[in-house]
């Protein structure tokens, strides 16, 4: 009854914000129990809200999406939040007022954007999550929206914990540059990283047990952006110039601190080892170069799988609440035969 009353709640005050009465449903009204159905149709216009296009997997992302839906003959109405949640509010606002058949889109934070589901739910229309997801207390799969299409971002945090933890022989200063606060991956991938490190997995205690000797001197949000990152490591650096470890959210913030570092005359890979999370070319090269360690995969190639999920909706095929994404792992063994291959 909480959880009812909850999202009650939010839709009112959504509507509240938005000035609207979508589908002239009452939004205090009766929760339905599924997602819209999407009838059969020759095409179909896609909404796809994009959190912005400021890094490599971004790009790739979107790509993707263009390039699928331009293979079946559908129309992608793309937008672009330019990384600021609001925005991306607005343009799920504005896709639904332009009454698109569906939404497919990576919400920036997951409660911000909880509401947004269930206004489209309101207003007809079902929604496909890719890369993160939302408040399940607030939105919830099958229920107000189809699935969720992603990778597991705790257990990527765990990989790039396991590999460090061994590679730097169970001791180390760990620097931890995170993603956008308020982010699905940002909180799941510390999640699966300070976890391991305490000698648990998703409430599970690890074989190796607690890694006493792997101790996170410093955590600040980067925004899984290149130069935010750099920035971040600068000024950390100065509170801790006894890091020997970064572990990074993403490889664009991992590729900052690798310039952070050089700029303060320490060599990466050899007095700092690092490590990563999305497998893209720029990681790849570094991992080449010997400056970036290891890199955790995590695909942004969401087009094939989004609309393969489309199709079996609109065929009535059950889905699971989670399309888990399955990712690779790079390090110096293999980045060479990846290099140019990735995004």
């Amino acid at each position: 009854m909480d959880r009812l009353l909850n999202r009650r709640l939010v839709l009112q005050l959504s509507a509240a914000g938005a000035g609207v009465l979508v589908a002239g449903r009452a939004f205090a009204g009766t929760v339905y129990a599924a997602p819209p159905p999407l009838a059969k149709k020759d095409t179909y216009t896609v909404g796809f809200a994009q959190t912005g296009l400021t890094n490599p997997w971004r790009l790739g992302e979107s790509k993707s999406m263009q390039d699928e839906a331009k293979k079946r003959g559908y129309t992608l109405v793309e937008t672009n939040a330019n990384e600021d949640t609001a925005k991306q509010i607005a343009d799920v606002d504005s896709l639904i007022a332009q009454k698109v058949d569906i939404l497919i889109f990576p919400p920036r934070e997951t409660q911000a954007l909880a509401p947004s589901v269930l206004k489209a739910k309101a207003a007809g229309i079902p929604v496909i999550l890719i890369d993160r997801d939302v408040d399940h207390s607030i939105a919830k799969p099958g229920e107000d929206y189809v699935t969720f299409i992603g990778s597991d971002f705790v257990d990527q945090g765990r990989r790039a914990a396991e590999w460090l933890t061994k590679t730097m022989n169970g001791n180390a200063k760990i620097i931890e540059l995170e993603g956008t606060t308020g982010a699905d991956p940002a909180i799941l991938r510390k999640q699966g990283f300070d976890d391991y490190l305490k000698g648990t997995f998703k409430g599970t205690p690890t074989a190796g047990g607690p890694q006493t000797g792997m101790q996170i001197i410093a955590s600040q949000s980067g925004d899984f952006v290149r130069d935010t990152g750099r920035k971040v490591m600068q000024t950390l650096l100065q509170s801790h110039p006894d890091v020997t470890a970064v572990y990074a959210h993403n490889d664009e913030m991992a590729i900052g601190a690798i310039s952070a570092l050089e700029d303060a005359g320490k060599t990466p890979g050899k007095d700092v080892i690092l490590v990563s999370i999305d497998g893209e070319n720029a990681a790849m090269d570094a991992i080449a170069a010997g400056k970036l360690g290891a890199s955790v995969e995590s695909s942004p190639f969401f087009g094939p799988i989004a609309f393969d999920t489309m199709d079996k909706y609109v065929n009535g095929e059950a889905l699971p609440a989670w399309i888990k994404v399955e990712d690779r792992f790079f390090d110096s063994s293999n980045a060479k035969d990846f290099q140019g291959k990735q995004f």
